[in-house]
């Protein structure tokens, strides 16, 4: 049995990794998920995962510790409700704000500039329908406050945007603050930060984009979950959206397994974010925001920690903060 085995690994983040954890250690390394690698046991004391891997429940009794390498640890929360006694769980909450900030701020200014469109007209040369927008004078909305909202919250003020924050905990007193429903009809960009938990699944419903600015857009570099890919085509259809930039996904596991193997999947959700990829008004990439040279050298860092923290003391540097089993 190997100390740790890094599942959703892809090849610069493996070889990071490999180059940082020191060699008394044994690893094994793939870019896939565990159901898609279909290893029906436990292959190491520490299994690492991203945000797409489904964890089989009777691992919670084969290994000594689960490592998410994401900044969200919703999914470990919902692993550690379901068994009888969790592992030790940790994540990395610290690596990627900024890389994550400005996919957000790439997302948004690609929209107002409408630039698919402009890459689509360049066989013709035609600018008819071309004419975008700038940022500064527009409101940016950053619903949640935390670390990669701040970010979000530094760019925009930096692009000379008005900046509106959402959130519970009104720690910055130099922000403006303000609740959900008075936001939404200041919006000409709304980005979502928030961390995903069992009350705010399905947030960004169609009540939301009805009460929005007409013409708003929508970023989303947070948790697939919180914004329903049919609301969000809905309003699109209705003109209620401008635009909308995802790198998150509802369903995210079932859509990437079925892009990664070509295969289709009958389910709505997944269905209606490959509808929004084929719009010109929508941008989507890969759950990729945290993928800067900068960011995986730190993402690389501090798995390595946490790994070296787990096996030499038997606990981690970050672990998920108040994660009860049942």
């Amino acid at each position: 049995m190997y100390d740790v085995y890094f599942y959703e690994a892809f090849q610069e983040e493996a070889a990071e990794l490999r180059h940082r954890l020191p060699p008394r250690y044994t690893a094994a390394y793939t870019e896939k998920t565990i159901q898609e690698a279909g290893h029906s046991t436990a292959p190491a004391k520490i299994v690492s995962v991203r945000t797409q891997s489904q964890i089989p429940l009777d691992w919670a009794r084969q290994v000594a510790a689960i490592l998410s390498r994401s900044t969200g640890y919703d999914h470990l929360r919902a692993y550690a409700s379901k068994v009888p006694h969790a592992p030790a769980l940790g994540y990395l909450p610290l690596y990627c704000h900024r890389a994550v900030a400005e996919q957000a701020m790439l997302l948004w200014m690609a929209l107002l500039r409408r630039l698919p469109k402009q890459l689509r007209q360049f066989t013709t040369f035609h600018r008819d329908g071309l004419t975008g927008s700038e940022c500064q004078g527009r409101t940016l909305v950053v619903v949640g406050v935390g670390n990669i909202g701040q970010e979000v919250i530094k760019i925009g003020r930096g692009l000379g945007m008005r900046v509106i924050g959402v959130d519970l905990d009104r720690r910055y007193a130099e922000l403006e603050y303000l609740d959900i429903d008075s936001a939404l009809p200041q919006a000409d960009v709304l980005v979502c930060a928030m961390d995903l938990t069992a009350q705010n699944h399905g947030y960004f419903d169609r009540s939301k984009w009805q009460r929005i600015r007409r013409g708003a857009l929508f970023i989303n570099i947070s948790r697939g979950e919180l914004s329903p890919a049919s609301a969000l085509l809905a309003a699109l259809e209705a003109g209620q959206l401008g635009g909308v930039g995802l790198d998150v996904y509802d369903k995210e596991s079932l859509l990437a397994g079925a892009l990664r193997s070509g295969q289709t999947v009958d389910d709505p959700e997944v269905r209606a974010t490959l509808t929004l990829a084929q719009r010109e008004d929508c941008i989507c990439t890969p759950h990729n925001a945290f993928n800067s040279v900068e960011a995986v050298g730190r993402k690389s860092d501090h798995s390595v920690q946490q790994i070296v923290a787990f096996l030499d003391r038997g606990e981690f540097l970050w672990p998920v903060p108040e994660c009860q089993a049942k």
